[in-house]
């Protein structure tokens, strides 16, 4: 049952990285700031041929091997996990969500659609989100012990 919960999830997560990268390539001018928040938070689309920051732009390849790689290893730890550790589970959704949503992109366009813009951050979008929060959830777990086995007698 739970299962069919963390596939919804991605689909919802997926299809809403879809949907919103298709609607700024529809609505917004490549570059050209929309403000949402005064100029703290915009709508500013930007095509992204590199990774986060831009870092390595021009390098495809890589990119899109490295995308299918955390996308593979995010499905086989997710089968693996089959049952157990949700919390870890739920981070694999959103890690294997954004790899693939933004993977998606490299295949068919070449480059990333990014549209979200907070001043200080690279402009960004959903699949980049999903990343981020999957990154801290595997955090978490690591820091509240959720990777150690337990100590009880029953274990």
């Amino acid at each position: 049952m739970l299962a069919a919960a963390f596939v919804t999830l991605a689909t919802v997560l997926l299809a809403l990285d879809r949907i919103t990268k298709a609607w700024a390539t529809r609505t917004l001018v490549l570059g050209d700031p929309h403000p949402l928040i005064g100029n703290v938070i915009r709508l500013t689309r930007v095509h992204n041929s590199g990774g986060a920051f831009g870092v390595l732009a021009g390098k495809p390849a890589l990119f899109i091997a490295v995308s299918m790689v955390i996308a593979v290893a995010a499905v086989v730890a997710f089968v693996v996990l089959r049952g157990r550790r949700p919390f870890l589970r739920l981070a694999l959704v959103f890690v294997f969500v954004g790899a693939v949503g933004n993977l998606i992109d490299r295949l068919t366009i070449g480059y990333v659609v990014d549209f979200f813009e907070v001043v200080g951050f690279p402009v960004f979008n959903v699949a980049d989100s999903c990343v981020t929060v999957g990154a801290i959830l595997l955090v978490l777990y690591a820091l509240v012990g959720g990777g150690r086995p337990s100590t009880s007698p029953e274990s």
